[in-house]
């Protein structure tokens, strides 16, 4: 917060970039505007992140996390509509003619312990998918998007009298498990409220603050969530030649699927299979009849991502034919595609965000270079027809990222629980990408 002030404050070159269509803008006030519209929100932006840091909620359970972003965007004069997709949030502001612009968050956190520490961590549990009792932690960095979405918010209304169109603010279940958006979809977000003309989100990871990147074309990876279950024959420790053994089955194939990517896959283009999952087996002296385990799979291209799947497959059927097993099961959980930024719209808000000064740092990534490994599911909305722009905002102090370097201690990502970005100031950065991202839609 207190770089990013300094930073913007007193600047005059805010709406440099804009195309020649926008309408004028008194560029110093806007500036000085969105800077005091920041500081006087402040305290309840960083109140709301430490809640929401506090008491996380994972996907589709997100009660407590949407019910408080419902009330915060109807006290701002929002025409707010709940469990959209089971648990999202929808709020819309009409300021006369003009397009409709989508900003979205997400509301999930992810089933894991938070180590970092902090004197606001999360130490809340609840029960997870699979029945047993899990801590919960905003890990992934979805508290600072809330926070940043809030402010956006805030600051667009500030300045309602200097554009016109309609904002759609949307806050979106279970990113984590990447069907919250598909599932806002599959309820009407887009028929029962007013379809977008194009789109903004952002994410933060463990870049140095003030990072912005805008990448071209290709953004995330495809994902695909897969499970393999392996059927032998139990029996006793002492006798595995009585058992056909699913967890011998299981190591294999963990280590032959990795031949689909070296040996399969061209070396040339991205693509991941990871086992994150392995579950077998009760104690040492019995040799169970099943092996679960559970894969994600990641890519960049229709292509390779079927590569993958149908590597998977095959690997899987092989190992339980070497085994003289039955066929396993394999089953594709879920997935989602790569997000495709609209390479006109991050053309354009690459230079607007660059032309508007300050100590950040504004990169387009052109759309021959590759995307980010991560997954995404926001890619629903651009498949629904919303070209977009997704974000990247960086969340760790340089100095800290300079020290780590130097002790050759790699700085934290998103998932880690060890993940504390410095929201104090990435959350205004986010605020203001994603306030001159709309702005620059609104005054055309």
């Amino acid at each position: 917060m207190r770089h990013f002030l300094r930073s913007l404050i007193g600047s005059c070159s805010l709406f440099a970039g804009l195309p020649a269509t926008a309408a004028p803008i008194d560029i110093a006030a806007t500036r000085s505007a969105i800077d005091r519209q920041i500081a006087a929100d402040w305290p309840q932006l960083e109140s709301l992140y430490k809640d929401i840091h506090q008491r996380p909620e994972l996907g589709f359970h997100e009660q407590r996390t949407a019910a408080l972003l419902a009330t915060r965007m109807r006290a701002l004069g929002f025409t707010v509509t709940e469990k959209v997709g089971k648990t999202g949030v929808v709020a819309i502001y009409k300021n006369g003619d003009g397009p409709v612009v989508l900003i979205r968050t997400e509301l999930d956190g992810l089933p894991m312990e938070e180590k970092t520490g902090l004197p606001f961590a999360s130490r809340a549990q609840t029960v997870g998918e699979d029945g047993k009792q899990t801590f919960v932690a905003m890990s992934c960095g979805h508290d600072t998007h809330m926070a940043w979405w809030l402010g956006t918010a805030q600051a667009l209304l500030a300045m309602k009298d200097r554009w016109h169109g309609t904002l759609m603010f949307v806050a979106q279940p279970a990113e984590e498990l990447v069907t919250g958006a598909k599932a806002m979809v599959e309820d009407g977000l887009f028929t029962r409220f007013p379809k977008p003309d194009v789109g903004f989100a952002a994410h933060i990871g463990n870049g140095p603050v003030g990072e912005v990147v805008v990448k071209d074309g290709v953004t995330t990876s495809n994902s695909d969530a897969v499970e393999v279950i392996f059927h032998g024959r139990g029996a006793h420790g002492s006798m595995p030649s009585a058992a056909i053994d699913p967890i011998v089955m299981g190591a294999h194939f963990v280590t032959d699927v990795q031949t689909v990517i070296s040996r399969q896959k061209d070396a040339g283009a991205f693509g991941v299979i990871t086992v994150g999952s392995f579950q077998s087996g009760t104690v040492g002296n019995i040799i169970p009849d099943t092996a679960d385990l559970k894969l994600s799979l990641r890519s960049f291209t229709p292509d390779v991502r079927q590569l993958l799947l149908d590597g998977v497959k095959r690997t899987a059927a092989a190992t339980a034919a070497m085994a003289m097993a039955p066929a396993p099961d394999v089953k594709w959980l879920h997935g989602t595609a790569s997000v495709m930024n609209d390479h006109a719209l991050a053309t354009r808000a690459a230079a607007m965000l660059a032309a508007a000064g300050g100590t950040d740092t504004v990169t387009l990534v052109p759309a021959t270079a590759p995307g980010w490994s991560a997954s995404e599911d926001y890619s629903a909305f651009i498949a629904a027809g919303v070209p977009s722009v997704y974000f990247s905002i960086g969340g760790y102090d340089p100095a800290v990222l300079a020290s780590n370097a130097a002790k050759g201690v790699p700085t934290p990502s998103n998932h880690s629980p060890y993940f504390a970005p410095d929201y104090t100031e990435a959350i205004p950065t986010g605020v203001r990408v994603l306030t001159l991202a709309a702005l620059m839609e609104l005054t055309k």
